[in-house]
């Protein structure tokens, strides 16, 4: 509320109170009613209310989940509350589906809010337990800012402005020429000290109008304030009269977002806003409405931007250019969300880098510890964090992780491993248990097909072309033969050795020397070596030319498995 003896408060509205309220609901409470509904919030010492605000105007951004972490994570720790705003003022740019997108990002990171919509407008409701500050979607709140600027207007802060599009880009146009900032202030803002009668006229021809906030700042002025992460903070006072509720033709009013965003987080009660340092230069006019409303100023922590690095430059990390900025990229992808977490949060506290994993998602989040240049997203580590991170899961643990993204992303492998469980862990088992260092080619789970796809009769094609150029374009008769004097004695052994010297009898009875080297000295002699022999049995089995022992797979296939790809070669006639 404004206050007596705020410089807002010194100035008269043109209009009367009965003329300003007229513009507004008959119905619409005063402000004293909002602040009694969401009293100040019962908290210990040193809690923090913290709030994480997407715009519905485009996907969730990786540094959006970066500042929600943070968010949650000061709150947490500070046994406050972690809550989630949408902010939907801007609905002419509003995607469809946006809101969906981001609950199953938030859900999918454990980003869930602490408090949830429990009424449908803002008058609160009954339903209104679930979260006692709501609604928290903020078109559901137009009540509530409305009762807003009606105060601010009987105080003469704001004022309608009845300029058009055209009118206010020649003001620009001309800014620029004599080299000014742009903006509502001075000469450039005719609305802002305007003859009464002429705002009545245009009232009363129904001419549509926004209202403006009276900006209180000065040329030439500067103001300081304390950043928690970036310390003192200097800049010029803002001079400009903001739009702080949208046109009058619209059907829903709706403010801007800083004005909402000022009412909602005195209302909500938030004492700590963490937020991009693209709002740094709106601070000035933030603090001139929280002040005009008689709301205590909220303290800020702006968060240095991701960046990428592009040739020898670095730049911000972007949704046009960058598809790995969009949330869903590691979603889709299937990135282990601990991961990800250890990889952001050694991002924000570079400290925790060089911890365990679990060490450092257990390990507070420190603003102090953030810093003010932008950290460097790169792939390649996250990579390498995801794979260090699945090497130590239990097959068990790396099976329900591969089937949950699976039956989103890839039905067909969903269905194959569900089919065929044992064979999946059999798999996993493979060069990972009871070895010194175990493989770590599986960095995020729609890796799976590509490194495990081939153990999966579901998901694996069998090699029935002999002239096939993955055999090495050996003659057919010679690709038959083979297969078909290693089934005929095959043994189904789980020994190296015993398993390649079935290979070894197959290749003699089919023309190829017994080593490389004896195949060098003479080649007009043979069809190759038992190397190019051993490789026929690999792409038959796995469909490619690299993969472990030929024991440990056939053990993980079976016995029934194995013979069938093999024999499948034989199939063409």
């Amino acid at each position: 509320m404004v206050r007596p003896g705020d410089s807002s408060a010194q100035v008269v509205s043109v209009l009367d109170r009965a003329e300003i309220d007229a513009l507004f609901p008959g119905d619409l409470p005063e402000v004293e009613h909002w602040e009694r509904q969401y009293p100040p919030r019962q908290l210990a010492p040193g809690a923090q209310v913290t709030r994480f605000c997407p715009s519905p105007t485009g996907s969730l951004h990786l540094g959006g989940v970066f500042v929600a972490m943070l968010d949650r994570a000061v709150a947490r720790q500070s046994g406050g509350t972690y809550l989630i705003r949408i902010e939907d003022t801007d609905q002419e740019r509003e995607v469809a589906g946006a809101v969906d997108e981001f609950d199953r990002a938030f859900a999918h990171f454990d980003l869930v809010s602490d408090e949830r919509d429990g009424a449908a407008d803002g008058d609160g409701g009954a339903g209104a337990s679930a979260g006692a500050y709501g609604p928290y979607l903020q078109s559901a709140r137009s009540r509530i800012y409305l009762s807003y600027v009606r105060e601010l207007m009987r105080a003469g802060a704001a004022y309608p402005c009845f300029a058009s599009k055209e009118e206010l880009t020649a003001f620009a146009e001309e800014q620029r020429a004599v080299k000014v900032p742009t903006g509502y202030y001075g000469r450039w803002a005719p609305w802002r000290d305007a003859d009464a009668e002429a705002v009545r006229a245009r009232l009363a021809a129904g001419e549509p109008y926004v209202v403006r906030f009276r900006s209180p700042g000065e040329a030439a002025g500067r103001v300081s304030y304390t950043d928690v992460i970036r310390g003192t903070i200097s800049a010029d006072d803002n001079r400009n009269d903001v739009v702080i509720l949208k046109s009058s033709a619209n059907e829903l009013r709706l403010p801007t977002y800083h004005f909402a965003h000022a009412v909602d987080d005195h209302l909500m009660r938030v004492n700590l806003v963490i937020r991009g340092d693209e709002w740094i230069s709106s601070v000035p006019v933030h603090h001139q409405l929280f002040d005009a409303a008689g709301f205590e100023r909220i303290p800020y922590a702006h968060v240095a931007p991701l960046m990428k690095q592009d040739g020898k430059a670095k730049r911000k990390l972007s949704k046009r250019k960058d598809p790995e900025a969009s949330v869903e990229y590691y979603v889709s992808g299937g990135y282990p969300t601990d991961a990800l977490w250890f990889y952001l949060r050694s991002l924000a506290n570079g400290r925790l880098a060089d911890l365990p994993i679990e060490q450092a998602l257990a390990e507070p989040l420190r603003l102090e510890e953030c810093g003010v240049a932008g950290p460097l997203v790169d792939l390649v580590k996250l990579a390498d964090v995801a794979a260090d991170l699945v090497a130590t899961m239990s097959g068990e643990a790396i099976l329900a992780e591969v089937l949950a993204w699976a039956q989103v992303y890839d039905t067909e492998l969903a269905a194959a491993v569900a089919a065929n469980r044992d064979v999946a862990l059999r798999a996993l088992d493979i060069e990972r248990v009871g070895v010194a260092n175990p493989r770590k080619d599986l960095h995020k789970w729609s890796d799976f097909r590509q490194v495990y796809g081939y153990f999966f009769p579901g998901v694996f094609e069998p090699v029935t072309n002999p002239a096939d150029p993955r055999l090495g374009e050996l003659p057919a008769e010679v690709v038959r033969g083979l297969a078909t004097d290693f089934l005929r004695d095959y043994q189904h052994v789980n020994d190296s050795d015993a398993w390649f010297e079935q290979i070894r009898v197959a290749a003699l009875a089919n023309g190829f020397a017994g080593s490389p080297k004896e195949y060098k000295a003479d080649k007009a002699s043979f069809v190759g070596s038992t190397k190019e022999a051993a490789q026929v049995f690999r792409v038959l089995l796995t469909g490619s030319n690299r993969s472990p022992a030929f024991n440990l797979v056939t053990q993980a296939l079976g016995e029934t498995e194995t013979r069938r790809r093999i024999g499948a070669v034989l199939d063409q006639g």
